[in-house]
Parts: structure tokens; sequence; C-alpha cells
């Protein structure tokens, strides 16, 4: 309010009219939120880096299921945040601003310390599946209990006591994970297995080929070594024979399965074919997240709630699943973890058509599909990209690929998905429909105001699908080669003089 007294002061001094203050003042007040926003985006983005980027060398032998479990719970934040709005901040939009201001940041404070690298295993630990296990079991719990009390608050009048109850049950199922260090601090397990690094952790790279600068040695050095130090003019002859005697080291490109830098990654197809394939997913399903709304509406839903429910509840299975069973099979069949990227998009496309039909009874059962296939976009992406370019640079190209969630809501949402339904809207209020329209005259009524989306959606996300099956064709022999013994190894060293493939 500071900067809205300042700015009025200025205004009021420079003696303009009140038409002009007016529209500077929403102008500050635009720039205002637009800068909250940008700081809140960024500050969630550094959060969300610092804890998978973490998790993910803490836990390299696993790492779809600890994708799919730190995903998941990023798709039931937002049924989180609804619970506490409705039940403890009474629907107040200030309350709501003061929680994430004040409360969210403490408990960031206090958990950061927590937020660190340790010393994970170099083989497959029993009690650390078993702790994934609990851990899953409990964000499934959560997940099934949000989803419950949410239709139970929609359909019924519940009393304050009953929420603040559920409130309570729903804090104990978010801080049941906590049980785990909670056990090993009390009852600290007596085996000594957990020692060294693992074979998969990209640090072990880094100590056995030298990594950082790629270079190997050819054979081993020679006098050509005095040679070119004491030679100032060198040909390119003599270089090649140093070369080849070792007296140089030959500088090559890492393989997949290597640690790579985001340059050396923006020269690979399984880079952009990889990116293109979220794109696509996650582009089209936030088009529909975004106007999920008025899709409820335009089929004859007033109530959205429950449909936004679903979706949640679905996304969040989808990310949870997506880990565990791309985990599964990537370690059984060494079948590559994006095989359920093309099978979840032709589900996709399959969910865009049920909408575009508008079929009575179809609505809820295209959005829970739609949610699942959505959530496993992330779920697969996010291993996939550190098991392909290594986990030493794996933020940066974690957070490029992440670039395909705004490209997507402003190429399919905004762009494709908005255009069209305004269209849609000026055409029934030239033909005299817009009357029935909930008294709003900017709502749309019937199939025709998503139908042509959904049809394109449908169009890309089969699309997507067939690029995503010729990534699985293409990187189907570095997954024979990382999960051979059916657990996340390195790829072993070339041999020497041979060059990069």
């Amino acid at each position: 309010m500071t900067w809205q007294v300042v700015v009025s002061l200025l205004l009021s001094i420079l003696n303009l009219s009140r038409d002009i203050q007016h529209k500077l003042i929403t102008l500050s007040l635009n720039i205002e939120l637009w800068i909250a926003l940008c700081i809140a985006t960024n500050s969630s983005a550094w959060l969300g880096t610092a804890v998978l980027v973490t998790n993910m060398r803490n836990f390299p032998l696993s790492r779809g299921t600890v994708a799919g479990i730190l995903k998941g719970y990023v798709g039931l934040s937002a049924a989180v945040y609804t619970e506490i709005y409705s039940a403890i901040l009474h629907k107040s939009s200030s309350k709501l601003l003061l929680f994430l201001t004040l409360v969210v940041p403490a408990m960031c404070l206090a958990m950061i310390y927590f937020v660190r690298p340790c010393t994970p295993g170099s083989v497959e630990d029993l009690v650390e599946h078993r702790h994934f296990v609990f851990t899953q079991a409990a964000s499934v719990s959560l997940g099934i209990y949000l989803l419950t009390t949410t239709v139970l608050d929609d359909v019924l009048s519940l009393s304050t006591y009953i929420s603040y109850a559920f409130i309570a049950v729903m804090v104990l199922l978010l801080m049941a994970p906590l049980a785990i260090p909670l056990k090993m601090t009390l009852f600290p397990s007596r085996k000594s297995g957990m020692q060294g690094r693992p074979d998969g952790s990209s640090d072990q790279l880094l100590s056995l080929h030298d990594s950082s600068d790629k270079t190997e040695a050819l054979l081993t050095p020679s006098s050509s070594t005095a040679y070119l130090q004491d030679g100032d003019d060198v040909s390119d002859v003599d270089l090649l024979i140093a070369e080849g005697e070792g007296a140089i080291k030959k500088k090559r490109r890492p393989r997949r399965g290597e640690d790579f830098k985001l340059r050396e990654a923006f020269v690979k197809a399984d880079f952009w074919l990889l990116f293109m394939v979220y794109f696509v997913g996650v582009g089209s399903g936030v088009t529909v997240l975004n106007n999920l709304a008025q899709i409820g509406i335009a089929q004859g839903t007033s109530d959205t709630a429950i449909l936004l429910s679903i979706f949640s509840f679905g996304n969040f299975l989808g990310r949870l699943g997506g880990g565990v069973v791309s985990e599964h099979f990537v370690r059984s069949k060494t079948i590559p973890r994006t095989i359920w990227m093309t099978v979840s998009q032709l589900f996709m496309a399959l969910s865009y058509l049920l909408f575009a039909s508008a079929l009575n009874g179809t609505l809820y059962a295209a959005t829970a599909l739609l949610g699942i296939c959505y959530g496993i976009q992330f779920a697969v992406m996010i291993p996939t990209a550190s098991e392909l370019f290594g986990l030493k640079h794996f933020g940066v190209i974690y957070n490029f690929m992440l670039l395909g969630n705004p490209l997507g809501a402003v190429i399919f949402s905004g762009g494709l998905a908005g255009y069209l339904y305004d269209k849609e809207v000026e055409k029934q209020q030239q033909q005299g429909f817009g009357d029935m329209i909930f008294a709003s005259s900017v709502s749309c009524l019937g199939p025709n105001c998503f139908r042509l989306t959904f049809l394109v959606l449908a169009g890309v996300c089969c699309l997507g699908s067939i690029l995503s099956a010729v990534l699985t064709i293409r990187i189907r022999p570095v997954y024979q080669m990382l999960y051979a013994g059916g657990s996340f190894r390195l790829p072993p060293p070339p041999p020497q003089g041979s060059s990069q493939h």
C-alpha cells in the first residue's frame, strides 16, 4: 500500500486529470502484481530444483521412484492449500497472502537444513526400498483423503469443528514420511552396506573417467612430450604424431549416460526429441487445466470444483505411478521410460476426443484420464533426462526441459484455445444465444466452444506419441547398457583410440 500512496501523491502534485490518475494507479498495481508473481514463480523454481536435484543425486539407483514421489507431492500441494484456505483461513484472500508470506517461508527455513547431499548406498538396499514403499503409501492415502474431503466439503455443509478435524488428519498424513528418519534415528541399522559411492553416481564417473574435461590418452606418452615442450612451432603432422603416441590427450564429447553440459546436450537429437515430447504432453495438458472451469460450464456443469479435484488426483496418480511403473520395467526389461510417454500421449489423444464428443457421462472420465496421463509426463521426463545426460549438470538441463510447460501454455492455451473460445462467444452473441449463458456476456455454452481445440490437441498428441516412439527406439541400446544388471550402472569407458559415435 505504501507504493500506491507514493504514486497517488506524485499524481496529485502533477495535477493530472482523474481519468489519467486512475489509469496510472491501475498500471502501478499491475506492475506490483507482476513483480510479486515473478518473485513467487522464480522462488518456486529454485525450491523445486534444489529438492529434486539433491534427492536425485542422493538416490541415483531409484531415480524414477524419487521423481514420482517428489512430483506427486507437488501435484497434491494445490489441494492441501485449498483445504487450508477453506477451513482455516475461511476463504479470505488477504489471510491467504499473509499465510504464504509468513508461514511458508518459515517452514522452508526450518526444513532447509535437511535438504543436503548425503552418501548413497553402492548396492540395492531392501530397507531403502521399504522406506520408499511407505512414503508412496502415505502419499496415496493423503491423495485419497484430500479428494474425499474436497467432495464432502463441496456437497455437504460441514461445521467448523469438523473442518478443523479434517485439517488435523491432513497434517498427520503430510508428516507421515517423517516417521522414517525418526525410526532410523531411534533404531539405527547395523548394516554397513551403505558405505561408499554407488556405481550409478556421477561422482564416480568423474573419478574413473575424468569427465570434467572428457579427455583420454590414446597411447602411453613417449619422447614426443619433450619435443612438444621444447618446440615453439608445431605442425599439424607433429601434433597428430604426438597425439597418437599419447604425448597429448584427445578431447572427446560425452556419450549418452555420461555427464553433459547444456551446450553439449544441445547438439544431441535425443535432447530435442525429449524436449518436444514433453512440450506436447504438458503443453496440451496445461491447456485443459487452465480452461477446465470454462470447459465444465460449456458442457453444462456449473460446479467445477469436483472437476478440478478429479484432475488433481489423477495428476498425482500419474506422477507417482509413472515413476513406479517406469522404474519397474526399466529394471526388469530394460524398456526405456519414454515408452510410457508414448502410451500416455495416445490416451491423452483419446481423452481429447472424449472432450470433443461431449457425450453424456464422459466429462469426468475424460478429466481423470487426462490428469493421469498429464502427470506421467513429469514422472518420466525427469529420470530420463538424468540417465541420458547425467546428474552433474542436471539442474540446468531439467529447468530447460521445464520451459515446455509455459511455452505450451502460451501456444496452445492462449493462442489456440483462447482465440477459438472468443470467436465462438462472438458467434453465439450474434445468434442471440448469449442471453442464456448464466447472465454473462463472455461465457460460452455447448460443445463447439472447445471442440476444434480438442481435435487439434488430439492430433498434436498423436504426433507427440510418434516422436516418443522414435526416441524410445533410439535410446533402447543406452538403457540396455545402463540397466544390464537389473540396476543402474554407468556406461563402460570407451576403448582407447575410439571416437565419439
